[in-house]
């Protein structure tokens, strides 16, 4: 999907259009726009005067996204809120609302499987689809089946997507990226080296930064560079796998299949505070967020159809350094409580002398809560239970 936030939140705005925008620093409380709408009055009435500025933001918040004419500054998702404010102080700034992201990210989902039912779930703004044996799949390379994905999924929501068409999944993660936004890219095996190899190594899903910059002091700086070096070579620079796995990438081999049922191991939410909150200090604060971290993780699970027995945390303390812990436990759960007398626990375990700048809940261990995994091990709750509900001095603190 293009610009995935940015685009609902310009359908929810669409004065918007047109116009720098960036997406973070915050989830979405009353809008101080909305709660000056005259009577009768729409979200499209708001004046573009009315929205907050970047360069006007305070706080320690990065971006979700941006809208494209924001991109053009430089500014890109994970950035500070704070450093974006000086490419573009004049762009505006919205909160986040995931909410509504996920009801859009359902709903572009289904109109995709309508058409193409062998599709892989890749998150809540990407998919890959296998156009093999779909009726007309094949016609201009899989060209036509792509314009129609796009037009049945912006007839019904009025979002863009860009697609990628290659003969597996690596260079079609590759293409979606070319003509964006609302592109349609087809790349064929014998494109690889007029259309793959030129492309800097990072474009490759899977080189990261770290792996980028080893490329860089050995003079390696596209696809084609890494092409150009013996397997072995390769192996002997960055180990046996990831050596093997960067000269297959480079010749565009993936034999990956879409996948159209895979199991989460876990499922999380975590937050990112606008000031370092302290466990003593801010105890009612970080209480009420720690909650309703668990709350949201329970929704999750229960929406999802999915239980768990391992519970843990992820704090990040104001010198960025990073604590996690978790503990399992006998019995499956997917209820708030529960998740969050258990996580407490776990803070038992980590210090909370200094001040955080975030707190993560996490559920881990999960398996469908009509298994028969979860039946097996009912008879064991009781004592589970009694466990979970033990008082913590420590997690008393949240």
């Amino acid at each position: 999907m293009d610009a995935f936030y940015a685009s609902v939140e310009l359908l929810r705005y669409p004065q918007l259009k047109g116009l720098p925008v960036v997406i973070g620093g915050g989830r979405r409380r009353v809008d101080e726009a909305i709660r000056d709408l005259p009577e009768g009055a729409t979200l499209a009435d708001i004046p573009i005067g009315a929205f907050p500025l970047l360069k006007d933001y305070a706080g320690r918040g990065v971006i979700t996204t941006a809208t494209y004419p924001a991109r053009k500054f430089g500014i890109g998702s994970a950035m500070g809120m704070m450093k974006a404010a000086k490419l573009c102080p004049q762009a505006i700034v919205l909160p986040v609302d995931f909410d509504e992201y996920r009801r859009f990210s359902r709903q572009f989902k289904q109109l995709i499987t309508e058409i193409a039912p062998l599709m892989e779930d890749r998150g809540v703004d990407e998919v890959y689809i296998d156009f093999t044996d779909v009726p007309g799949g094949q016609r201009e390379g899989g060209r036509v089946l792509a314009r129609l994905i796009q037009k049945s999924i912006f007839q019904a929501t009025g979002l863009t997507c860009s697609i990628g068409v290659a003969p597996n999944k690596l260079i079609a993660k590759m293409a979606s990226e070319f003509e964006k936004p609302n592109g349609i890219s087809v790349v064929y095996e014998e494109d690889l080296e007029t259309k793959i190899w030129p492309l800097p190594a990072r474009k490759v899903n899977g080189i990261g930064p770290k792996a980028d910059a080893k490329l860089e002091s050995h003079g390696l700086r596209t696809v084609g560079d890494i092409a150009a070096k013996e397997r072995d070579w390769l192996i002997a620079n960055f180990g046996k796998a990831t050596g093997a796995w960067m000269h297959d990438v480079a010749w565009g081999r993936d034999d990956r299949p879409v996948v159209t049922e895979s199991e989460p191991v876990s499922m999380s939410r975590e937050t990112t505070f606008e000031r370092n909150l302290h466990a003593v200090r801010d105890r009612a604060e970080l209480g009420a967020i720690f909650t309703h971290l668990c709350e949201k993780v329970a929704e999750d699970l229960q929406r999802k159809g999915y239980v768990g027995k391992t519970i843990g945390i992820k704090l990040r303390y104001d010198d960025f350094k990073i604590a996690t812990r978790d503990q399992t436990i006998d019995r499956f759960i997917a209820d708030a409580k529960a998740i969050r007398q258990t996580a407490g626990q776990c803070l038992k375990r980590v210090p909370l002398d200094r001040p955080l700048r975030l707190i993560g809940v996490r559920v881990g261990a999960l398996v469908r809560a009509d298994s028969a995994e979860v039946t097996a091990a009912a008879p064991s709750s009781r004592s589970a239970v009694q466990a979970a509900d033990t008082p913590s001095t420590t997690a008393s603190l949240f």
